[in-house]
């Protein structure tokens, strides 16, 4: 079995499906002979031909909207949207279209696009290449939102994602990308979270939409979080001394309640991690959801660490980023209330 890298394993799942699924291309800003602007679709034009994988235009709604025809003529397009942060000019073809084409044609027509891009913090892009946006497709009935951590879990859950005949968001974490870390602070996040790359499979292999992994067990505590927090909840954890459960997510959207409460009934404490923005954040919708199913197993108020309530810093980046300590300093909260 290979070592890969989530960059590597996310090419391989592309070129699997290429190569299984005659209806399935690649489209999007430089993803053709350039190979992406992370070198994501590298190789794949000039294996599968020009009319599978080749570039678009600059226009992201452009983008999602020929996603959507294709979609439902019948073909199965994976879209790149250069950077999470840009995607926001198709967002109304994403919301009104895709998600809801299979209502409005009673089952007649159907959406099976995934649109992949790279998102969250990493590269000090600030404000415009950086952002953390999962929440916002999270509360779009129809729209399925997924979330990586693992070269493993990247190769399978995209599979999956495009075999799904519903539209998928597939948001690929930058700083799990290569090394992650090839840029400043790349000792720091590698502390965080250790050796980027795994034994990934060749072929074709599926994670399935709305399973969390249990990726620590626990019974003191239950840590919630997706994509490169999972690895910095590792090292919070570490940190608090704490015997904590801690769950990946995977996908935020078909969510996998049944896990999650399983846990915190078990625990009876709860901290919530991501990187997007506290407020509005997908933390709150799982804090609602676990304080309305847990509420009489609760042992301490449910705790979210989250990025701050500010545009995104350039210069301050991983000041923004919720670390270890952060983690851990909730974590030694929930454990003072018995």
């Amino acid at each position: 079995m290979p070592t890969m890298n989530m960059i590597h394993a996310i090419n391989s799942a592309l070129d699997v499906m290429l190569a299984r699924d005659p209806d399935v291309l690649i489209f999007g800003e430089d993803v053709g002979y350039f190979g992406g602007v992370f070198r994501v679709t590298e190789g794949l034009q000039a294996k599968h031909g020009l009319t599978r994988c080749f570039d678009a235009p600059i226009s992201e709604g452009g983008i999602i909207a020929t996603a959507i025809g294709m979609g439902a003529y019948g073909l199965r397009p994976v879209p790149e949207i250069q950077f999470a942060d840009y995607i926001l000019p198709a967002f109304d073809q994403l919301v009104s279209e895709a998600a809801r084409l299979r209502y409005r044609s009673n089952g007649e027509f159907s959406a099976p696009i995934t649109v992949r891009s790279p998102y969250g913090g990493g590269i000090f892009g600030g404000q415009t290449h950086s952002q953390s946006p999962e929440a916002i497709f999270a509360h779009i009935t129809g729209l399925k939102t997924v979330i990586p951590s693992t070269p493993y879990d990247a190769k399978g859950l995209l599979i999956a994602s495009i075999e799904c005949d519903d539209p998928v968001i597939f948001l690929e974490p930058k700083r799990l990308y290569s090394g992650p870390f090839d840029g400043r602070h790349d000792q720091a996040l590698k502390t965080w979270a250790g050796d980027p790359a795994a034994d990934v499979p060749e072929g074709h292999y599926t994670v399935p939409l709305g399973k969390a992994a249990i990726v620590r067990e626990g019974s003191d505590a239950t840590v919630i979080a997706y994509g490169t927090m999972v690895h910095v909840a590792k090292a919070g954890i570490d940190q608090a001394g704490v015997d904590a459960e801690l769950i990946d997510l995977r996908s935020i959207v078909p969510l996998d309640i049944d896990t999650i409460v399983a846990s915190v009934a078990k625990t009876g404490r709860c901290v919530i991690l991501h990187e997007a923005s506290r407020f509005g954040g997908f933390g709150g919708e799982l804090s609602a959801l676990l304080q309305e199913r847990c509420f009489w197993a609760l042992k301490s108020p449910i705790e979210r660490v989250a990025g701050w309530d500010t545009p995104y810093p350039h210069a301050f980046e991983w000041d923004y980023f919720p670390g270890p300590a952060r983690l851990a300093k909730a974590l030694t909260r929930v454990m003072e209330n018995n």
